[in-house]
This record gives structure tokens, sequence and C-alpha cells, in this order.
């Protein structure tokens, strides 16, 4: 008798133990949610993640505020969200920059992306298009490249920082084209495209998200795409590779992670309706119209991709010697 109520009691206070984990996973999340986004607002990261937050919401039944941490090309918002409670309600919108180019041009980053990192899912894929300046006369790569060869060191680019993309992009084309263009960091895209408007640097590899608008407005020329495939905003548009350097290839992606020890639980959920959102039709067609591909994949394809991109790049860093300006 003694030892049935023995048995009885312990399990009850194994069902008792159990109903905290419970009723913390069915309560998830009780309150905000944060988006940090390494960038300032209007630029392609803020756009996606603005897009995107409300139809989470709607599915997490929370707000999520998007929260523009700008500067170190991502790296600010990255080592932020790295650092933060592992409890689902910080995430980061991380861009190639961040997360992978980071781990080998920023030395004292404050953070290993695999080791402090948990993937969510990929948000989108975007290809930037090769802009200029009206003033600058070349109206394809080809006559791009010839005054640059004429001139070395008198163009210059705009970037969205270090180790963006559009740094890579430059970079990249420096290299393959065997020209000097000197690199202009800003703080975000919206400044550097702000920039190259205005006149202050003569050509920038700008996200279609934000440079198409100004593209058809007449602002900027649009020589090329600098991924492997033409744009579905600009199909007349070449890419740069098949423009003089076969091969070229730089497009950027954007995707959520939260800090590593985040319960899989929760980064399942935040899965399940980052990607509902992503297969939205607004939310397609929004992202489509300014040339964002919605990718939305698993936590697992998603990390085996940002391994691949961490090699791919730090390969560009140490053949291209590329340096924090």
């Amino acid at each position: 008798m003694i030892r049935l109520r023995t048995i009885g009691f312990t399990s009850a206070l194994v069902c008792i133990a159990a109903l905290p984990l419970h009723a913390v996973g069915q309560a998830y999340p009780a309150k905000p949610i944060r988006i940090l986004v390494g960038f300032p607002a209007g630029g392609p990261t803020d756009i996606v993640s603005r897009t995107i937050a409300p139809k989470m919401s709607e599915g997490l039944a929370q707000p999520i505020l998007v929260d523009n941490r700008g500067g170190a090309g991502g790296v600010i918002a990255t080592e932020q969200a790295a650092k933060s409670p592992a409890d689902g309600y910080t995430l980061l919108m991380g861009t190639i920059g961040g997360i992978a180019v980071a781990m080998s041009l920023v030395p004292n980053r404050g953070y290993d992306t695999l080791r402090d990192l948990a993937p969510v899912t990929q948000a989108v894929t975007v290809t930037n298009l090769l802009v200029v300046h009206p003033s600058v006369p070349a109206r394809n790569v080809k006559e791009l490249l010839a005054i640059a060869r004429e001139k070395p060191g008198r163009l210059n680019y705009a970037s969205s920082g270090n180790g963006t993309v559009t740094h890579l992009a430059g970079e990249l084309f420096k290299l393959m084209g065997k020209v000097d263009i000197t690199h202009v960091p800003f703080k975000g895209g919206a400044p550097a495209l702000t920039a190259l408007i205005s006149g202050e640097v003569d050509l920038s590899y700008e996200n279609s998200l934000v440079v198409t608008p100004h593209v058809k407005a007449g602002k900027v020329k649009a020589l090329a795409v600098t991924g492997s495939k033409r744009s579905r905003l600009m199909p007349e548009l070449p890419t740069i590779s098949e423009s003089g350097l076969p091969g070229y290839d730089a497009s950027g992606w954007y995707g959520l992670f939260v800090p590593t020890a985040t319960p899989k639980a929760i980064i399942a959920r935040l899965n399940q309706e980052a990607v509902k959102a992503l297969r939205m039709q607004d939310v397609v067609r929004t992202l489509s119209s300014q040339g964002a591909e919605p990718v939305g994949n698993t936590p697992e394809e998603f990390g085996a991709f940002v391994k691949a991109e961490i090699e791919k790049w730090s390969n560009l860093v140490k053949v291209a010697k590329m340096k924090m300006d």
C-alpha cells in the first residue's frame, strides 16, 4: 500500500513538473517581439522586415517591432542579437555582410555566426543592379571598364557598409575587371543611394528593392544585374557576367536568426509563421515587384546555406585582400 502511494505521489510530481514547460510552450509569445535590422529605415533590409513583420504578427498574436540599429555593415545589430536573451523575443534580419562576410573581414566583431546564432529561415534572395550617376558617360559594362582603366582611381563607388553585398560586388568587379575604383562605404543602403543620386559618388551596386524607381525616373542609369540571372523587373538588362565579366555573381540575401540557445520549439514556431508570411500572395507580389525573391526554407536548409556562404566569401576577402576602410 505504501509503495503504491509512493508511486502515485512520484507520478503526480512528474506531471506537475511537466506543467510549467507545457504552459511556457503554449504561452509563447506572451509579449511583443522585435526584429533587429542592421541598417537605417528605408533601406532594402528594412523594407523586407517591415513587409513580413505584420503578417508574422497576425499569426503570433503579438506586435512585432522593427528595431533599426545601423552601422558597421550590419555587424552592430548582429552582435546585439547574438548577445540577447535566447527567449524568442529578439530576432535578427541578418544579411550576407554581418552573417557571412564579417566572419573573415571583421576580426573584433564580438560574435561567431555559427556558434552564437541559430537560423530560422531565409527570407529572400535579392539581386542588385550596377548603376551609375547620369554624368558617367558609360552605357554598358564594357564602356565603364574602359573608363576605369583609362583613369585608375578616379571613379568611386558607394556601398551600404564594409562587408555588405554592395561592398563585395564592388570588390569582385574590381578584381575580375582588373580596375582601380575607390570604395566609399556608407551606413546603409539609403544614404549610399542618396550619395549616388546627388553625384557624390559615380556608381554603386544598389539593391533593386530601392533603386528601380530611381532608374525609371532617370535619376540613375542601370548598366547590368549583379546576379547570375536577369531581373524579372528589367528583363532587358543584361547581367554583368554576360556583359564582359563571365562568371561574375554577387547576389544578396536576408534571413531571420535568433540567439543559438533559443528553444527548438520556439524556433519551429517562428519558422512556421515566417514561411507562412513569405508565401502569402500579397507579400510575394510586394517583394517580387521590387526585385526580391521570397524563399522560406527550414532552419536546417538555411543553416547549410549560411555555412556555404561563409566559405565562399571568405575566399574573396583573402584573394581581393579586402580590408575595413
